[in-house]
């Protein structure tokens, strides 16, 4: 079984890439959902993240106070550092425990899509990384029209990301999301042949 991580920045399409490499049999492991999974059902992981930022980032029915969190996550890299250094290591232990299923499930590919996985580490624990790239105009507008947000917002939630520049560099795989969904599908598809070596 091969890994191959998944990443690119906001907007970027690497989402609809994993749609695409899931449709040829890979099975997609989404660290962003994983992730809010385990901050509300993991018990050790829940009481870290009230200890660093206290009893509110969880609401009283127990889900993850989203807002609480983010003000003041947000407010420093300090804080984002803390958070991410509570949490990377949780889901990483998750993909394990999913590679070790799927393995003895006769999975060919196992996709670790992630918007972080460079800055956290994971890209050691997979055999390949393939980035989605895409022109900066048209990342803002996808996800200005997906999220109802402005394009301000957009610019300043990527500059938080890797550079697409540093994103091509580190990569084995480059996928260039710049035609159509057409072009993107076609491109996912050599993508996970080259993978799985079929």
């Amino acid at each position: 079984m091969t890994t191959l991580g998944v990443t690119g920045g906001i907007g970027s399409g690497k989402t609809t890439v994993c749609g695409f490499l899931a449709e040829q049999g890979a099975r997609v492991f989404y660290a962003d959902l994983e992730a809010k999974r385990l901050m509300t059902e993991h018990e050790g992981l829940r009481a870290d993240i009230a200890d660093a930022f206290g009893d509110e980032s969880f609401k009283d029915d127990g889900s993850l106070n989203r807002k609480h969190l983010a003000d003041v996550v947000f407010q420093s890299p300090d804080r984002v550092e803390r958070i991410n250094a509570l949490v990377h290591p949780r889901v990483h232990e998750a993909f394990a425990e999913a590679a070790e299923r799927a393995e003895e499930e006769g999975v060919e590919v196992l996709v670790h899509e992630a918007a972080l996985i460079f800055e956290s580490g994971g890209d050691e624990h997979l055999d390949a990384v393939a980035v989605v790239v895409a022109p900066d105009d048209d990342r803002i507008a996808r996800v200005v029209e997906r999220d109802d947000t402005t394009a301000d917002d957009v610019r300043a939630r990527m500059t938080h990301q890797l550079p697409q520049e540093e994103l091509r560099r580190r990569a084995d795989y480059v996928i260039e999301n710049d035609g159509t969904l057409d072009d993107l599908r076609r491109k996912s598809v050599d993508l996970y042949h080259s993978v799985a070596g079929t």
